[in-house]
């Protein structure tokens, strides 16, 4: 059996789709985005807050199942301009203990959701 992940403290689903899906010890998230939960806003003030946006939708993810992001072994950075690497990646490294950190690809893609500049998704263990 699988268990749906959800929490009100990061941006509910805007499809068919959940969270994250908690099958046996493995949690699967769905891409975040900056949706400030609060208030359903984007935050694209610039790609720094951007960022901390998804990271703490995220984390957020991630206690509704009991975790953190020690739990992390992959994630995906899909991000829209690849000179932004660098400040996205400032960022993210910044929730994760360097020697701990999990397995990562970041790719460039053509177009996102809410045309956003960043969206992260992660796979983490119990």
């Amino acid at each position: 059996m699988k268990k749906i992940i959800f929490t009100e403290n990061a941006p509910a689903p805007i499809g068919p789709y959940n969270q994250a899906v908690l099958k046996g010890n493995t949690l699967y998230t769905s891409g975040q985005i900056a949706i400030n939960p609060a208030n359903g806003e984007l935050v694209t003030t610039n790609i720094e807050a951007e960022t901390k946006q998804v990271m703490n939708n995220m984390k957020a993810v991630l206690e509704a199942a009991g975790m953190t992001f020690e739990n992390v072994v992959k994630s995906t950075i899909f991000i829209m301009d690849m000179n932004d690497f660098g400040t996205i990646n400032t960022v993210y490294g910044s929730y994760f203990n360097e020697e701990t950190a999990p397995a990562r690809e970041t790719v460039q893609v053509a177009g996102l959701p809410k045309n956003v500049n960043v969206e992260i998704s992660m796979i983490a263990i119990l």
